[in-house]
């Protein structure tokens, strides 16, 4: 019976032991997990957000990419509509900018053209540089008949000057946009 008293003390102690060696690593483990950094709540949450956003953009990113050839039919749309054949653009520019002229009182002095080279997408861009001269009113109301126009103009820089009979001389600088 002592040896049997004396075994179940060795199991004993051996379990307290592996206790105590168990709970000596978690004590240890407690201690390193306390001292590693961690994200504070509003960084957790600043990340929250952050993904949120990043997911919307995927959504948004997946929306174009559904409606893009919808977006595509309206540029095509608008490449045939605004923009003039070159061929036939230079004769229907000329009579455009003296209508709009002739309507609004003013005379034409000149109008010189500067074609650029065909972009990839054949669009051929041509800087107009023209003068006319009239009373204020009529340069005000060409300028509107220009924005107005059914055809394509930008307007870079214009400028004003006096001429000789009280009349006013307006130089415009503007683009339009012929197609191949």
């Amino acid at each position: 019976m002592n040896r049997k008293h004396e075994f179940r003390k060795r199991i004993i102690k051996s379990a307290l032991i592996v206790a105590v060696l168990v709970d000596l690593c978690l004590v240890g483990l407690n201690w390193h997990m306390a001292r590693t950094p961690r994200p504070p709540d509003s960084e957790l949450v600043r990340l929250a957000n952050q993904r949120k956003m990043m997911e919307a953009d995927l959504r948004r990113g997946d929306d174009i990419e559904k409606n893009l050839p919808a977006i595509e039919q309206q540029d095509d749309q608008f490449f045939h509509e605004e923009f003039r054949p070159l061929p036939t653009g230079y004769s229907g520019l000329v009579a455009d900018l003296n209508a709009l002229a002739g309507q609004s009182g003013l005379r034409m002095d000149s109008t010189t053209f500067d074609q650029h080279a065909a972009d990839p997408h054949g669009i051929v861009q041509v800087n107009i540089s023209e003068s006319v001269e009239g009373n204020y009113q009529s340069l005000v109301t060409y300028l509107n008949a220009l924005q107005r126009s059914k055809n394509f103009y930008i307007l870079d820089g214009l400028g004003l000057s006096s001429s000789t009979g009280g009349t006013v001389r307006l130089t415009l600088q503007l683009r339009t946009f012929f197609r191949t």
